[in-house]
């Protein structure tokens, strides 16, 4: 009988115990993306920053060091898709903000969906080209559709890819009024949206009389020791009607727009004040402005970090005092990339070249002649792929993998090509760790027959198109993650972390299923 008893109260206590342990499920979700965030450049301004922003997060959070996305050419459209399915291109289906459709000889953005008028827009996109299910669809079948999901990014594709296929709303920045806009996809409207609009604190109303100029005196932008002088630039946005928006979007002003209508979302429709879990997804902006002054080292990258830092104190108190950061779960993390805007002394000559795609093309389109034919074989060149003529091929019974491989031993001869990987080396033949990389953003029927890989150093320079003239950079950039609130214990992580493991693992804080193409574990650090 003693030892019964002793069994049950064992029981009881290890049962005890578990229970402590089990994170509660938190009545809120924020998820920060945070596109081209760098770590390094959190550690180089920090000394401008204040105490509850950044600071607030790096120091209570769990912070992961440095994230990687496991495919080539990340951009904001692949990156953010990635991070909110848990999965790769190659089964999300978003391998850029643009794509290529071959049969009409045009590039359309990702998200295009013909089939869905826009509010406040005339383009027309949908979440539908998102070929899996996301983190906040996920949330949404558990809850049986009474969770609230909204999103708020920049960007169209941002807020599609966050928002998923049954956001409550899904909003973006539209690039010729400023306007908060979304698509009919979504059968619910948001009239505090809508009333913002129309109010005069919508940037469609204000944008015209909004300059950027330094929020602090510029001797504190002293983070980058190369650069000679410092500037007190002035960025006018009223000035270029057709650009302005989207020379905004590049300015730490869309931030602002974002953090103000999320705190209007939070405050109007109960988020985190219900029995079932709610989604908040948010994309702010930490990269380079086009137009600034210095290409290399700008003070511009150096004052978007510290009014960011500004925007991410006032939302931590706007959701500490709308639901309690103790019942929130906040990540926030980076898209781990940079568009970097270097410019090269005019006395410098370095080792690498000038590739010219057109150039290529026309080479490998003589050399396929010579063996099948005089005809146009290779249709288009795009973003570093190669498009064959299909129909081409299959009406005169050419073997496509014998054409594929004899194009690609061609080409990796090219100065400037480091290596010619073929589509169907990455759906049929042997793998090694490079091709798993490029196979991981391949998608059949969106991506390319050839993927070209560039040698670092490298300027593609695309004819008749200056601005699409890009060195080839092979860089890393160090991009943490951070975990905060929902009682999180604070401690830093200094390992690399795959962009898929994030979706799983907030699926297993909330107890919902993961994404349905997640595969990666979970982060056992957060339990």
């Amino acid at each position: 009988m003693n030892k019964i008893l002793s069994s049950l109260v064992a029981l009881f206590s290890v049962t005890a115990l578990c229970a402590q342990d089990t994170p509660i499920v938190p009545k809120l979700v924020v998820g920060i993306t945070i596109d081209q965030l760098r770590g390094d450049y959190l550690e180089m301004f920090q000394h401008t920053f204040g105490e509850k922003g950044f600071k607030r997060l790096l120091n209570g959070g769990l912070v992961y060091a440095d994230l990687e996305f496991d495919f080539p050419h990340l951009d904001r459209a692949s990156t953010i898709t990635t991070i909110f399915t848990g999965a790769n291109p190659a089964y999300h289906g978003i391998t850029g903000e643009n794509r290529f459709i071959l049969k009409e000889n045009r590039e359309i953005p990702a998200f295009s969906d013909n089939n869905y008028a826009g509010n406040f827009t005339t383009e027309r996109y949908s979440p539908l080209p998102v070929k899996v299910s996301t983190l906040a669809d996920e949330l949404k079948i558990a809850s049986g559709g009474q969770s609230d999901v909204f999103a708020f990014a920049p960007h169209a594709s941002q807020a599609l890819a966050s928002g998923g296929h049954a956001a409550s709303g899904a909003y973006w920045v539209e690039d010729m009024t400023g306007n908060w806009a979304t698509t009919a996809f979504y059968k619910t409207r948001q009239p505090i949206v809508d009333q913002h609009n129309r109010t005069p604190e919508s940037l469609s109303k204000k944008i015209g009389s909004i300059t950027w100029r330094p929020a602090i005196d510029i001797s504190n932008y002293k983070a980058f020791p190369y650069t000679k002088n410092l500037y007190n630039f002035q960025h006018y946005f009223g000035v270029d009607k057709k650009n302005h928006v989207r020379l905004l979007k590049q300015s730490p002003y869309v931030n602002t727009e974002v953090r103000e209508i999320a705190e209007k979302v939070l405050k109007s429709s109960s988020l985190g004040k219900r029995q079932n879990p709610d989604f908040l997804a948010l994309t702010f902006y930490a990269g380079n402005f086009e137009n600034s002054l210095d290409k290399n080292y700008s003070v511009e990258v150096q004052d978007t970090y510290y009014r960011l830092d500004q925007e991410i104190e006032k939302l931590l108190e706007a959701i500490d005092s709308a639901v309690g950061l103790q019942n929130t779960l906040i990540f926030v993390v980076s898209t781990g990339y940079f568009n970097e805007q270097e410019i090269h002394p005019s006395d410098m000559v370095t080792s690498g070249g000038d590739f010219y795609p057109d150039r290529s093309i026309a080479l490998l389109n003589m050399y396929l002649m010579a063996i099948y034919g005089r005809e146009q074989w290779v249709s288009k060149y795009y973003n570093q792929q190669l498009f064959f003529n299909r129909k081409l091929i299959e009406d005169r019974k050419i073997n496509f993998v014998e054409f594929q491989q004899k194009a690609a031993e061609f080409l990796v001869q090219s100065a400037g090509i480091q290596d010619v990987i073929t589509s169907h080396q990455m759906l049929h033949g042997a793998y090694n760790q490079r091709v798993q990389h490029y196979r991981n953003g391949f998608y059949k029927g969106i991506s390319g027959d050839l993927y070209l890989e560039l040698q670092p150093g490298w300027k593609v320079v695309v004819e008749n198109d200056l601005n699409n003239n890009v060195r080839v950079r092979d860089n890393a950039v160090h991009a943490p993650v951070i975990f905060f609130g929902n009682n999180i214990k604070p401690q830093r992580i200094n390992r690399v972390i795959d962009a898929t493991e994030i979706a799983p693992s907030v699926s297993h804080r909330l107890r919902i299923r993961a994404p349905n193409a997640a595969q990666a574990n979970i982060l056992e650090e957060l339990f």
